[in-house]
Formats: C-alpha cells, sequence, structure tokens
C-alpha cells in the first residue's frame, strides 16, 4: 500500500486513486508487445474504474498516442516516455496489475519479477507468459495471474473486467497475490531440475 501511494504520486497522480485499481506498463512501446492491441483498447480501458501508469520507450506512433492519453486523462492516467530502472522498480512494487499483452514473447521477464512483488500479472497466453503463469481459477481458486488466449480487444478487456471484478474481493485477491509471490522461478529450482535430467540421462547410458 505504501509502494503504491509513493507510485501514484511519483506521476503527479491524486493519492484517492489508492482507493481503485492501478494497472501498470514497462516495455518497449511496439506492436510484437501488443501496443497495436492496447492502442484499440485505451478508450475502453480508461472508462473503467481503474488508474492506468506506462513507462517506456519505443515507436513515435505509440510516444504521441500516450502522450495524448495522459493529457485526456490527467486524473488517472500517468505517462513517462522514458527509460527509468528505479520507477520501473517502482511500478513492480505499486501496481495491484501488471499488463502484458504480448503479440508474442519468447520468455518475458517482468511477470516474474511481479509475481515477485505480489502484482498480479495480466498476459496473453503466448511463449513464456503462457509457461510462466497460471490462469486464476475463480472455482478453486488456483492460478498466479490472469491470461486471455485470442489477440483481440474484446478479450482483453474481457481479462481486465475479470481480474478488476476478483480485486474489489480483497481477501481472495490477498491469496493470489501470495500465492503469486511463492512462484519459484530462481535459478536454484531450475539448476535442480537440470541435475534431474542428467541423472535419468546417464541411468539410460549404464
Amino acid at each position: 500500500a505504501k509502494c503504491k501511494i509513493d507510485l501514484l504520486a511519483g506521476f503527479n497522480l491524486p493519492s484517492s486513486l489508492n482507493k481503485l485499481p492501478l494497472l501498470g506498463v514497462i516495455s518497449r512501446l511496439a506492436d510484437q508487445k501488443g501496443f497495436d492491441l492496447l492502442a484499440e483498447s485505451i478508450g475502453d480501458l480508461m472508462k473503467m474504474d481503474l488508474c492506468f501508469v506506462l513507462l517506456g520507450t519505443g515507436d513515435e506512433k505509440y510516444h504521441q498516442l500516450f502522450e495524448r492519453i495522459a493529457k485526456q486523462y490527467p486524473e488517472k492516467a500517468g505517462i513517462k516516455i522514458a527509460y527509468d530502472n528505479t520507477l520501473a522498480h517502482k511500478i513492480e512494487a505499486g501496481a495491484d496489475i501488471f499488463l502484458m499483452p504480448s503479440r508474442y514473447e519468447p520468455c518475458g521477464l517482468n511477470q516474474m519479477y511481479s509475481l515477485k512483488y505480489g502484482t498480479v500479472p495480466l498476459v496473453r497466453a503466448t511463449g513464456g507468459l503462457e509457461d510462466t503463469i497460471q490462469n486464476y481459477n475463480p472455482k478453486t481458486g488456483v492460478g498466479t495471474g490472469f491470461k486471455f488466449q485470442s489477440y483481440s480487444p474484446r478479450d482483453f478487456l474481457d481479462t481486465v473486467r475479470e481480474a478488476l471484478t476478483l480485486y474489489r474481493d480483497k481477501e481472495r485477491w490477498k491469496r493470489l497475490m501470495i500465492r503469486g509471490m511463492k512462484a519459484d522461478f530462481s535459478w536454484q529450482r531450475s539448476a535442480r531440475e537440470y541435475i534431474g535430467i542428467y541423472k535419468k540421462a546417464r541411468t539410460k547410458t549404464k
């Protein structure tokens, strides 16, 4: 909660927004990262009961788009067209939901950073995003984030609405955060898995 208030202040957004879900983006602003999809969806997204911060640089058309969004929604959208490592960590620490609507993503790191910070990832089910995020199941409560399949504004916005609905249930949202924070993508885990593979291979060669 303290990180969220600090993040809002860093973007000169009203502290009262801390009661709303805060969506964060840190990215290269390019089609590959889903910004053509986000461009189609941003008008509908900003009509929802939420606030939004973005940090990144990339294609000039997206610089212009998000600068317009900042001017159009100064009370709920914070935009910084730059590279800023300190601010990137503050977004990971202070946002409630981290958006990664990538068209394709061989691996992706920010969704894993988000889990460790307790920020719930909302990603497109592609590549490494599909591999690392377990879609939340409202019936069982199992999952670490939210995923959408089709690369379309409709699927993306429907998934955002699903996340916002759960956000209002504070206890279930907290359990989702904690489950994500327990996810293990460390080198120690990877090393253990490699050792297991090598042991199997050695057994088969004897």
